[in-house]
């Protein structure tokens, strides 16, 4: 298991659009990966589970991955919220 803290900065946090681009990086990894916020835990690819967790601007989160590319997955998705969610 490996898991990464970070702040989601972008305008709209992980709304909508972002929070699409979020789902389909997540998916590209096999390892189950889940989004943290204030002690609600939910699968990150999952796009309910995602908008269910109200992340706005500035919100601290922590993503955790298990499986065989866990690192790799957590660290794609930390680097795509820092890059303000630009393809």
């Amino acid at each position: 298991m490996f898991m990464k803290d970070t702040v989601v900065n972008n305008q709209v946090g992980l709304h909508a659009r972002p929070a699409t681009f979020f789902i389909q990086k997540a998916n590209e990894f096999k390892s189950s990966v889940w989004v943290e916020k204030d002690e609600r835990r939910v699968n990150a690819k999952s796009l309910l589970g995602v908008l269910s967790l109200g992340i706005v601007k500035d919100t601290p989160i922590k993503l955790i991955a298990d499986g065989p590319d866990e690192e790799a997955a957590v660290n794609a998705l930390v680097e795509l919220i820092n890059s303000d969610f630009s393809e």
